[in-house]
């Protein structure tokens, strides 16, 4: 299990997709990039699925991810939403405070989504409380690689 911060942008592509049947159909898919602006997050979405996609496709939306991290399980191909109330005391006050901070959490299932986020913040010192987990229709997450010399 691995954890990623950065600013994530939500992507949504439509395309005619080849279906299972053989016909093709008008579909739009959610992806997420790792990117710094709109526009590179609109150019990066761009040089991602022109290996995917034969034809023509058109980007509809791109929107600043509420969350900051993601955690990915390369095992799985499910990724889910999760609300997250970090709980902390106010020591003037001596009342409870909670953060909310949303999460995107690759799992094959719910219950792996909640293992793998037990797995991840059980290693940190913050009091905290699940609010809302729930599937997403994010297709992928493409993450920002180094490119190396010489390459475009």
């Amino acid at each position: 299990m691995r954890s990623r911060t950065a600013t994530w942008f939500e992507c949504k592509i439509r395309y005619e997709k080849v279906m299972e049947d053989g016909l093709q159909k008008k579909v739009t898919e959610q992806y997420v990039v790792d990117a710094l602006s709109f526009s590179e997050a609109e150019q990066r979405i761009t040089e991602e699925m022109s290996a995917y996609i034969s034809g023509e496709f058109e980007i509809t939306d791109v929107k600043k991810a509420q969350y900051k991290e993601v955690f990915f399980d390369d095992e799985s191909d499910r990724y889910y939403k999760a609300k997250l109330a970090f709980i902390t005391i106010d020591e003037r006050t001596e009342k409870e405070k909670r953060s909310n901070v949303t999460y995107l959490v690759q799992a094959a299932t719910l219950d792996g989504a909640v293992k793998n986020i037990n797995e991840v913040m059980d290693g940190t010192m913050i009091d905290y409380e699940k609010s809302n987990i729930a599937e997403t229709k994010i297709m992928d997450v493409f993450e920002y690689k180094k490119q190396e010399d010489g390459e475009k």
